[in-house]
């Protein structure tokens, strides 16, 4: 220590000693080897010392230090008594610090050294390694869950399919009162086409009287029928002859019945599921020439596309291109939701990757066919190509031509932009794009590509499903008498009515002409309601029911839901009832007058 006084004699010596020992001066200083720091240095920087050199117990290092004969560390300048004289004050105090001092220098060598940049940079790594484990632990995790996900539902992938409900099937027969006009408009309403030759099923053509069709292959509820040709000659009180394709007569022949509509779940979604066979070759080519050309190469996901896709975006600073595969347009469909954040991306290439690697090419793109949103009709979601082409084109999708598919595929891109019924102009245009993509791809012939440009779209001008909203209200209540919401919305019922469409139409017109008659006789300030419900006089069966004014209005139908008097309605039944009894007959005279009569609870 600086400036300190020396002390006389040897005792003296010695506490100087101990003091340079617990100052770190001199041959004194501490390197005990048998710790994991030690004091080097006065300023009290400690050194890191190999791991096998640990330190020992307080108690157990100064007793062995002397068992091997030498003095302990804490005994170190503490004066040796070599007489009975008392030892000297100043080497007393001397040692007591020097203890102080090697107490506090034993509890830092059980520190880690503050300024050892080795260790704390160990430390760092080891915690990074850690981490990185753990992260690629949860990474694993997740993804065997997705894959498990993806493989468990999509190996029982079981669509809810929405119970069809049919009109009754026209029957025709020689000496039924149909002119050769109303049979091509029945054929035109189940979706048949005009041509000059029947190359296909689902057309007709007229020669004169005769009318020659092709007729679908049909699953009535008891038989099926394949397709087959038929001729009918009808002259001007109806239909004279029917005969098949190999001039055979025929006596009775039944059309396919119309399908007016579906009874879906409260989510709304609708379809018509079809299989490999009934999809016609070139929709499969054409998404794939548009929507995802690597689709035979890829796995799930196309890196390129969707880099190129984040290049277009960022330039245009809008959503131009989506470089979404096929796959990942399933899985958006089948299993996620359609928002736009980084996590159901990444899930959704996760996703894609397992389908690929666990299903054929071919699965998934059937599973896309019958999957993809592609309309909406009020609060029923069209999805899949099967119930697209028979709500845009009236017909199956087996029958559409080359540019009935192309408008198909252009309306995948955006089923509300691209509506044709809304955006005729915008839809043609897609379309023309398709088709011209379609031929660059050598899928067809530039000629049949340009030919199918020229073409109108082809679309009907109301949807199928959406004619008789009365008549269906009906059909549900009377099905869910007997039948669950759930096998009417998801086990893909066949319900055949007896709804005769021509009646409906009929009973439409006639109300709607009726109504507007009434309010001219009567300059009403508002227009009259009115409902009906046309039966059939032999069975019962209800054949046509119209619920108000406005025939295509899903809203409150007041043939069924109307509460009024019956009024003089009863009449008939009362006067039947009486004549059965045999009490009454025709001349039989009832006085006019109050009657009073005792019910079977003993009121009056």
């Amino acid at each position: 220590m600086a400036g300190a006084r020396p002390l006389p004699g040897r005792g003296g010596r010695r506490a100087a000693r101990a003091r340079d020992a617990a100052q770190g001066q001199g041959r004194g200083a501490l390197r005990r080897r048998g710790h994991r720091h030690e004091l080097s240095r006065p300023s009290g920087a400690l050194r890191r010392l190999p791991r096998d050199r640990e330190p020992e117990p307080r108690g157990r290092a100064g007793h062995r230090a002397r068992e091997r004969g030498r003095p302990d560390l804490r005994e170190r300048g503490r004066p040796r008594a070599r007489s009975a004289a008392a030892p000297d004050p100043r080497g007393r105090r001397a040692a007591r610090r020097e203890r102080r001092s090697l107490r506090t220098r034993d509890e830092l060598r059980v520190q880690p050294a503050a300024c050892g940049g080795g260790a704390l940079h160990l430390k760092l790594k080891r915690i990074a390694l850690l981490a990185l484990g753990i992260t690629a632990l949860a990474v694993a995790l997740y993804v065997l869950y997705l894959d498990l996900l993806v493989t468990h539902q999509f190996e029982g992938r079981r669509w809810t399919l929405p119970a069809q409900v049919y009109a009754a099937p026209l029957e025709l027969y020689a000496g039924l009162a149909l002119s050769p006009a109303e049979l091509e408009g029945e054929l035109q309403r189940l979706g048949y086409r005009r041509t000059t030759a029947l190359d296909r099923p689902g057309t007709y053509r007229v020669q004169g009287e005769r009318i020659d069709v092709a007729l679908r292959p049909v699953r009535f509820a008891d038989e099926t029928r394949t397709a087959t040709l038929l001729s009918v000659v009808a002259g001007p009180k109806g239909l004279e002859s029917l005969r098949d394709g190999a001039g055979q007569e025929v006596p009775v022949l039944r059309l396919e019945p119309l399908l007016i509509g579906s009874i879906f779940p409260i989510h709304g979604e609708d379809r018509i599921v079809v299989t490999p066979q009934e999809v016609p070759a070139l929709l499969p080519a054409a998404l794939k020439a548009v929507e995802d050309r690597k689709f035979d190469s890829h796995h799930g996901v196309d890196p390129v596309a969707m880099l190129r896709a984040l290049w277009v975006n960022v330039r245009a600073r809008q959503i131009e291109q989506g470089g979404s595969t096929l796959t990942q347009q399933l899985v958006r469909s089948y299993f996620l939701s359609t928002r736009q954040t980084l996590t159901r991306k990444i899930r959704e290439a996760i996703m894609a990757m397992a389908l690929d690697a666990h299903f054929t090419k071919a699965d998934l793109m059937n599973a896309y066919i019958n999957e993809i949103f592609l309309g909406q009709d009020g609060d029923r979601a069209i999805h899949g190509f099967g119930l697209a082409s028979q709500f845009y084109f009236g017909k199956p999708l087996a029958e559409l031509d080359l540019s009935e598919v192309a408008l198909l595929v252009a309306v995948v891109r955006g089923p509300s932009y691209y509506d044709p019924r809304r955006h005729a102009e915008r839809s043609r245009a897609r379309r023309d794009l398709v088709l011209k993509v379609m031929a660059e791809q050598g899928i067809v012939k530039a000629e049949d590509a340009s030919a199918a440009a020229r073409r109108p779209l082809g679309v009907t001008s109301r949807p199928a499903g959406a004619y008789y909203p009365a008549y269906l209200d009906f059909v549900r209540r009377t099905l869910r008498r007997d039948y669950h919401d759930q096998d009417l919305t998801e086990a893909g019922l066949k319900i055949y009515t007896s709804l005769d469409p021509r009646a409906q139409e009929q009973a439409e017109h006639a109300l709607e002409r009726e109504l507007a008659r009434l309010d001219r006789q009567h300059k009403r300030p508002e227009p009259l309601e009115g409902a009906l419900v046309v039966t059939t006089p032999q069975s019962g069966d209800v054949i046509a029911i119209v619920g108000g004014r406005n025939v295509g209005y899903d809203g409150f139908d007041r043939a069924l839901d109307a509460h009024r008097s019956m009024g003089s309605l009863v009449k008939p039944f009362i006067y039947l009832t009486a004549l059965e009894s045999g009490r009454y007959n025709a001349a039989t005279v009832v006085q006019d007058a109050p009657i009073d009569l005792k019910l079977a609870n003993g009121r009056h």
